[in-house]
Formats: C-alpha cells, structure tokens, sequence
C-alpha cells in the first residue's frame, strides 16, 4: 500500500451559497482523507473555486462588483462553511492565483508548440450557466441538454485542441484500467455517448469577453474555463513552477471526486491534457450522482432548497456528515427529504448509537464502580461469536469503503453497533449480576466497552466528534486506542473508567416538529 493519498474535489462555480448537494462531494472528499490518516498515510486534500469566463463576468456585473472582488467574496463564503463543516482541506486554490494562471498560460503555450492546438473559426450553440458549447443535434428541445436553460449561438474566431488525436489511447487506457472511473457504467456512458460517435475538437479559447487567462502569444483570446480549471489538480501541487516538491510527491492523485454533471470534463477533456502533457493519470476517478428532492432537482423557485447551514445549527454537525454519507449512494441519485432527515437521526444516531453508549456506561458504573473489567483472555461462547462477528465487520467496511461505496460501508458499521445493542439481550448483564456470575459479567462490559471503541474508531474519519465524545465517555484517552492499528484486537483495554453519568450523544427528537420546521425552512419560511 502506498503511504499517501491525494484526494480533490472539483473547484466549484461561485454562484453563492452552496447547498448540501455541493457539501456532498466536500464532506466525501474529506471524509477520505481522515480515513487514510487514520491508517497512519499522508493524505493531502485540494478543492478550490473555478472563477474565469462569462458566467462569472456576467454574475459580477449584476452585483456592481468587479470580477475580482466577486470572487473573491465566494470563495471566502466558501472557506467559511468549509470551516463550519470541519473540512481539513491542506489547499484552497482560486484559478484568478497567479501561481495557477502563469502554469496554465505555459500549459497553453506547449500545447500550441506541439500541434494539439490550432486555430480555427466556431460556430455553435452556447450554453452561459455550463460553460459548455452543442452542437444542433445534441440540443434538447432547442435548449442545453445539461441544464435545460437557453442558449446562444456563437461564431467567433477560437483555438481548438485536437482531441481525435488522442482518441484511441483513451478508449485503450479505459480498457487497461479498469479501476479509472468509478462506477463503472460512467465508462459506458462516456463511450457510447461521446468517444464512439466520434469525439469533437475542444474549442479551448473565447473572444468574445475578457475574463479569463489571456493566451500569450495571442492576447485577444482568453483561455477556454474548462482547460484551465481542469489544470488545477496539478497547478496546485507546484507543476511546472520553481517549487514542483508537492508535484513530485502527491501526483499522481489517489482519488478525485466529481458529480456527474461534470463527468465528461474529467473522464474525457482531463485524460486527454494529461496524456499530451505525458503526466500519469489519476488512479481514480469517482463520479456521483446528486441528492434530489421529492419533487427533482433543488431550486430556490421550487421552494425544496436546504442549506448545510441550517441542518448544523440546529442538528450539528455529525448528523449532517452522516446522513450526506449514509442516505446517498455514489452510485444513483440520493432523495432528502425532512422525514427521512429526523428518522435517520432518531433511529440510526439516538436509538441504536446513543442508546448502546448510555447503556454501557450505565452498566459498568452499576456493577463495578464504573472501571471497566480487565479482559480475561477466555471468552466465552457468546462473546466468541460477538469477536468475530465484529471482526468480519471490520474487513466488510474496509473492503466496501475502498470500493468506494461509501453508504454501504456505513450500513456495515451500523450492523455491528444493532449486533452489539443485541448481545446485551443475549447476554442479559442484569441477571448475571442478580446470579452474581462475575467472570460472565466481567467479559460482558468489557466486550460492549471494546466493541464502543471499535465503532468510535470506524466513525472517526466522518463524525469525529461524536468518536471523540464515546472514547471520553468510555475512558479511552491514548491515541495509540483510537487507531486504525489497534482496530482488530481484542485485549487492549486496561485500567479504563467510564464517566460516572453517562451523557447521551444524541437527543430524540420530536419527529412531527422537526419536519415540519425543515418544510418551513425549504420553503424560505
């Protein structure tokens, strides 16, 4: 295994508040890299703002600001909920950087100097919001197949990379590769749709505005968005500039995460630049869907749009990275909806998480003063059947997790904590006590202590404050404990003493209440 991970997230567009759609692919992202930390790698995390070409030229002038000053206000609304979120990014890039713009105009420039790029004339349908050019035929309905908005017809004079040329290598790279794009009908989808039916030249400059990275030896063109944000994964690590340390140590990224309404750009265009630029690709490429609502796609005009903000506030901040990472799989659209917010927070995190800590700690204060017992080497049947369930468990989250099917690595983790509430039923600490069979009892609270420590350590990489709180609750203060290292044993804890008031880590909520208040609030209420 190697001992780093290099994970990004698309730079975003800079629209304004992001919704939970867009904190999805962050709190993945980051929720990534905590777990190979854990496993004692070097992760490095990017994300960033995508902030050139006309949409954002456009968006500035309705706000009387210049481009500059518009940007630079969304990416520090960013940040800000980033930091809310408790997302560890180690580098926020903005492509308005001049670190980014001199590697991009170099890029360019090589690109021209090798005969990938030529200049030609466009003539085509353009779409503002998807910065995304169609031809007639790709139209649906007369307007933008990705977005459903209008679109322009543009002519204007433009460079174009030749994207034919390298065609057939990408189409033998997906076949040689078969762990490149995750899930793997998004390779399908990219074949038959796009490289089959033959693969156009990318017009990769624009005239007809001025916000943008200016070509070099051709000033009145500026650099088409998607050549130049796509180019950050590397202009961040230093490529191409004096200091390339970064470059030299985390490229090839491990993972990159995108939705899949970008899912052409990254598996066809991004592929393609590193190829000419003869870079490695990225191991992996993870597209996934969007979480919608009942009634489709979020939009402030439906009155369905929720904010992370709001669920934060009021739920915190566990709940939220939860219930993003445990209702939405990568690999199909995700629903939210208020109902099945509070029943995911009343049932998975109070009910069968909070319960199970309550108990524990409640017992072992009750029948041994609240130190938890010394294992005593010799499980018994019961507690035989429980290690070992645990175990495989453990192997089942890691196997799903590095798969990349993140909810149901999560459903794994929740298996063992319902396995673990339902051997106190087996076990039945209350009459063991009453019986005064000591060593029985003695392995019971340790067996439900080590297993709250297993799970804590299982949650850590999406929900660690609520680890934090269970290995205070439990006793465990070492950091060696709360390791990825020390996961898989059995014998590890000694001289631990529970709190002496168990303290729930989630609250029940008053279900009718707290839906009806997330309608209010998706309404604008």
């Amino acid at each position: 295994m190697s001992n780093k991970f290099y994970v990004t997230t698309p730079i975003y567009y800079p629209s304004g508040r992001f919704h939970i759609g867009t904190a999805y692919t962050t709190v993945l992202a980051d929720s990534m890299k905590q777990y190979h930390k854990l496993k004692g790698e070097d992760a490095y995390m990017l994300t960033g703002t995508d902030e050139h070409g006309q949409k954002i030229e456009k968006k500035a002038k309705e706000a009387n600001k210049t481009p500059k000053e518009y940007v630079d206000e969304m990416a520090k609304m960013a940040k800000e909920l980033w930091a809310k979120m408790e997302i560890e990014y180690d580098d926020y890039i903005q492509t308005t950087e001049e670190r980014h713009e001199k590697v991009v105009q170099k890029i360019f420039d090589k690109f021209m100097e090798q005969g990938d790029i030529y200049k030609g004339e466009y003539e085509g349908w353009y779409c503002i919001p998807c910065e995304t050019f169609f031809t007639e035929t790709q139209l649906v309905d007369g307007k933008c197949p990705d977005c459903g908005r209008e679109v322009e017809l543009m002519k204007e004079e433009s460079y174009f990379f030749n994207m034919k040329k390298y065609a057939d290598r990408l189409l033998k790279y997906y076949e040689e590769h078969p762990d490149f794009i995750k899930p793997d009908y998004r390779k399908n989808e990219m074949i038959n749709n796009f490289i089959k039916p033959g693969l156009e030249d990318l017009c990769v400059s624009r005239t007809s505005f001025d916000w943008g990275i200016k070509v070099t030896k051709d000033p009145k063109h500026v650099i088409y968005v998607w050549l130049d944000a796509l180019t950050n994964y590397i202009t961040a690590l230093g490529y191409l500039s004096e200091d390339d340390t970064l470059f030299k140590k985390y490229w090839p990224a491990d993972l990159q995460i995108v939705g899949k309404d970008i899912a052409r750009f990254h598996l066809i265009y991004w592929p393609i630049f590193l190829m000419a630029l003869d870079l490695p690709l990225p191991k992996t490429i993870l597209v996934h869907n969007w979480i919608m609502m009942k009634d489709g796609k979020m939009s402030k005009s439906k009155g369905n749009v929720i904010y992370p903000e709001t669920l934060i506030e009021r739920y915190g901040l566990d709940s939220v990275r939860y219930f993003l990472l445990r209702e939405m799989p990568v690999s199909q659209d995700g629903i939210f909806s208020p109902e099945a917010f509070v029943e995911r927070y009343n049932f998975d995190l109070c009910n069968d998480l909070s319960n199970l800590l309550n108990r524990t700690v409640s017992m072992v204060n009750k029948y041994f003063s609240g130190k938890v017992p010394n294992y005593n080497g010799t499980p018994n049947e019961v507690d035989k059947e429980l290690e070992e369930y645990t175990l495989a468990q453990i192997e089942k989250f890691d196997e799903k997790w590095n798969n990349y099917e993140i909810a149901n690595s999560i459903q794994e983790i929740w298996n063992l904590v319902a396995r673990t509430n339902k051997y106190i039923d087996e076990t039945m600490p209350w009459a063991l006590a009453k019986e005064e069979q000591t060593e029985k009892l003695q392995s019971c609270m340790y067996h439900l202590i080590e297993n709250l420590r297993k799970i804590a350590i299982l949650i850590q990489p999406f929900m660690k404050d609520t680890a934090n709180n269970i290995f205070r609750q439990i006793g465990i203060e070492e950091n060696d404990m709360k390791n990825w290292k020390n996961l898989k044993e059995y014998d590890k804890i000694e001289n631990s003493k529970v709190i002496e008031k168990g303290e729930p880590i989630f609250m029940r909520l008053k279900a009718e209440e707290e839906v009806e208040f997330l309608k209010g609030v998706m309404k604008g209420e």
